[in-house]
């Protein structure tokens, strides 16, 4: 059952980086809402399954996806089944990574597509090829970003409402910000930090707050600066960033998303963009990635279901 840890908690990190320019660094704990289904995913994905009608759910994502892997979690958990469309064909024949083991582990069908084939993912021809092979599904976008989630994640905002002055999120897809700004109060601002390359996070957030609010919701902002060569791609110094806070303040900092956000907010506390006095809160949004569930979860196979046999309605020969 998903039994969620509501409202998540709020800490103080003290951090003399931040201290010494007046600035008090919170972390609101969203990885800890839920064991399989952390921060954010949560609070996206909740309402996309609200309905519960048992169909299978069919989403998107890459190699080291935290949505495919919530995603998968709450089919094991809640006994409906999914498939997940993995962004690299190159990725078939390989053993999987840890967190795709997870998705796998979890009962997720993994489907990888060539880049080309996935950036044309939202192609309604494309979408009625994959939704032919694969049956009737639900269908939630990359990341889970949709209207019904940034509707979701405006509970984050309602949570630090009156209790920080900026709160901070990283972002790929834009939901969980463009939902937190809606549900932040007057005079509090939402800053959301681009774990992404491109420069298209601001459309992002603006399409879907017009989608889901109708227009325009609060006051945030987007930070492009500390991508570190885009998505799943960091450098040693940011590892040795992450190490450092965690030493600091004993907490597992989640690598893809929470060392950037946690990195920006430090660097931009030195550049003095945050005024003295103000309370910066970081939404912590996952935890690090899963560790190897071992030899017997490491390969389903290509477009298999879990236990090897070939997915239904095709022979053992269809890897694509």
């Amino acid at each position: 059952m998903l039994r969620p840890r509501l409202p998540s908690p709020l800490v103080e990190a003290a951090d003399e980086r931040f201290g010494r320019h007046g600035v008090t660094l919170l972390l609101k704990r969203d990885d800890l809402i839920h064991p399989d289904l952390p921060g954010n995913k949560w609070r996206k994905l909740a309402p996309n399954l609200a309905d519960g009608d048992g169909r299978p759910v069919m989403t998107f994502g890459g190699a080291y996806s935290n949505h495919l892997r919530a995603t998968a979690a709450a089919g094991r958990l809640l006994g409906f089944a999914t498939i997940g469309v993995v962004r690299g064909d190159e990725l078939a024949d390989r053993p999987l990574n840890p967190s795709l083991a997870r998705c796998a582990a979890d009962g997720m069908r993994l489907h990888f597509v060539d880049r080309g084939t996935y950036r044309a993912k939202d192609d309604p021809r494309v979408l009625a090829g994959l939704l032919d092979r694969f049956g009737d599904a639900r269908v939630i976008p990359e990341g889970g970003s949709n209207a019904r989630a940034a509707q979701g994640c405006t509970e984050l905002g309602r949570e630090l409402r009156g209790r920080t002055g900026i709160a901070a999120v990283a972002c790929g897809t834009g939901g969980t910000l463009a939902g937190l700004a809606a549900g932040l109060a007057p005079g509090q601002r939402a800053l959301g930090v681009a774990v992404l390359r491109g420069g298209f996070l601001a459309d992002a957030v603006r399409d879907l707050q017009r989608e889901a609010f109708g227009g325009p919701a609060g006051n945030w902002s987007v930070e492009d600066r500390f991508a570190f060569g885009g998505y799943a791609r960091t450098t040693p110094e940011l590892h040795a960033f992450a190490e450092d806070f965690e030493d600091r303040h004993g907490l597992p900092v989640e690598r893809i998303y929470v060392a950037k956000l946690l990195y920006a907010l430090t660097a931009l506390a030195g550049e003095g963009a945050f005024a003295p006095g103000t309370r910066v809160t970081a939404v912590i949004t996952g935890r690090p990635e899963p560790a190897a569930e071992g030899p017997g979860a490491a390969r389903p196979g290509p477009d298999r279901a879990p236990s090897g046999r070939p997915a239904p309605g095709h022979s053992a020969s269809d890897s694509r």
